[in-house]
C-alpha cells in the first residue's frame, strides 16, 4: 500500500509572480520653496501577479493565456502541466454533454486515521481546496457525438490516491457501462496508489474495479485507458493498465514504486528516461502516446475502428 506523497509530481507549472514595486504613488510632497504645487508622480504598474508560468519541462517562462490555450502544454517544449478532473472533462467530451454520476457518494473515516492531522479533518479540507468530494469523478457524456462512460481521477485530492469512494465510483462506472453497452474511457492521473487512511477498505477497490472490469470484458465493451503524469502505485498495477487500448500523454511518469526508491532498493543504475512513457512505448507495455489536443480525436477514431463490437455507439 503507497503512502500518498505531495512530491511534485502533478507537473503543475510554477506561478511567476511579480517582486516587490516601489510603484506606489508617494504622498504629495506639498509646494516647495517657493510655494508653486509640485506634481504627483506618476504611479507605476507591477506586472499582474500570475500572469506569466515556469515551465517544468524546460524551465522557459511562459505566458499562461497562451498555455490555456494550448489545453495547459508548454508552447515552447510540449510538456504536459496538471489539468483537473473538471477540465479533462471539459477538454475530452462535447460541450454541454456531461451529466455526472454518483456524486451522492462521500468518503467517510472508517478507521478514525490519524497521521499529522485527522483523516476526516483532511478530507475537509481536500474537498474545500480542490472543489471534489473525492479523487474521481465519473459519467457519461459524447466524444464527437458519440456516446460514452468517462472516469477521471485527480491527483490534486490526496494525490488521486484510492479510497473506497474511488473504487466504488469506477466500479458503478464500469458495471453501468457493460448494461448502457457504452465504450468506457478512464483518464488516470494518480500519484498515490491505494490510500493508507483506509487501509485493507482501499486495497480491497483494486481487486472489485478490476473484477467489474473482467466482466465488462466478457461482455464485448471496449476499455480505453489513458495515463497521465502521473500514474503510479495501484492505481497503475490494477485498471489503469487493463485497457483494450492504452494511450498515454508525452513524458508521463508511470509505474508501481518510483525511481528513486527502485535504485535504492535494487542499487542499480536505471536506463534513461525509465517509467516514462516513451520508454514504455519502447517496451509494450502501452500502445500508443496521444498528445493533449489530440486525445479527443484520437479516442472517437479508436470507437470507429472497434464499432464491431456490440458496445460501441
Amino acid at each position: 500500500m503507497e503512502r500518498p506523497t505531495k512530491a511534485n509530481t502533478t507537473a503543475s507549472p510554477t506561478v511567476v509572480t511579480a517582486g516587490p514595486t516601489s510603484g506606489m504613488a508617494k504622498p504629495d510632497a506639498g509646494p516647495d520653496a517657493n510655494g508653486s504645487a509640485q506634481a504627483a508622480p506618476r504611479i507605476k504598474r507591477g506586472v499582474p501577479e500570475g500572469l506569466w508560468l515556469k515551465c517544468d519541462g524546460c524551465q522557459a517562462t511562459i505566458y499562461r493565456k497562451e498555455a490555456e490555450e494550448l489545453l495547459n502544454v508548454c508552447p515552447q517544449c510540449g510538456f504536459h502541466w496538471y489539468v483537473s478532473a473538471a477540465q479533462r472533462i471539459e477538454q475530452l467530451l462535447d460541450t454541454g454533454t456531461f451529466e455526472e454520476w454518483d456524486a451522492s457518494l462521500r468518503p467517510t473515516d472508517p478507521l478514525g486515521f490519524r497521521d499529522k492531522r485527522p483523516y476526516a479533518e483532511r478530507l475537509v479540507a481536500e474537498q474545500k481546496r480542490t472543489g471534489l468530494s473525492d479523487a474521481a469523478l465519473t459519467g457519461t457524456g459524447m466524444i464527437r457525438a458519440r456516446r460514452v462512460a468517462v472516469g477521471v481521477t485527480d491527483s490534486s485530492f490526496i494525490m488521486g490516491s484510492m479510497g473506497s469512494v474511488v473504487g466504488e465510483r469506477l466500479a458503478r462506472l464500469t458495471e453501468r457501462a457493460t448494461v448502457e453497452k457504452l465504450p468506457l474511457i478512464i483518464i488516470s492521473a494518480s500519484g498515490g496508489g491505494a490510500r493508507m487512511h483506509e487501509g485493507i477498505l482501499s486495497l480491497m477497490q483494486m481487486a472489485k474495479v478490476s473484477a467489474a472490469l473482467a466482466r465488462y470484458s466478457q461482455a464485448g465493451g471496449l476499455f480505453i485507458s489513458v495515463l497521465t503524469n502521473p500514474t503510479m502505485g495501484g492505481v497503475a498495477a490494477s485498471f489503469a493498465s487493463l485497457g483494450d487500448l492504452c494511450f498515454a500523454e508525452p513524458r508521463a511518469l508511470i509505474g508501481f514504486a518510483g525511481p528513486r526508491t527502485i535504485k535504492a532498493t535494487i542499487r542499480v543504475e536505471l536506463p534513461k528516461g525509465f517509467q516514462t512513457s516513451e520508454f514504455l512505448l519502447e517496451h509494450g507495455f502501452i500502445d500508443r502516446i496521444v498528445a493533449r489536443k489530440d486525445l479527443k480525436s484520437e479516442i472517437a477514431r479508436a470507437i470507429d475502428y472497434c464499432a464491431r463490437s456490440p458496445h460501441a455507439s
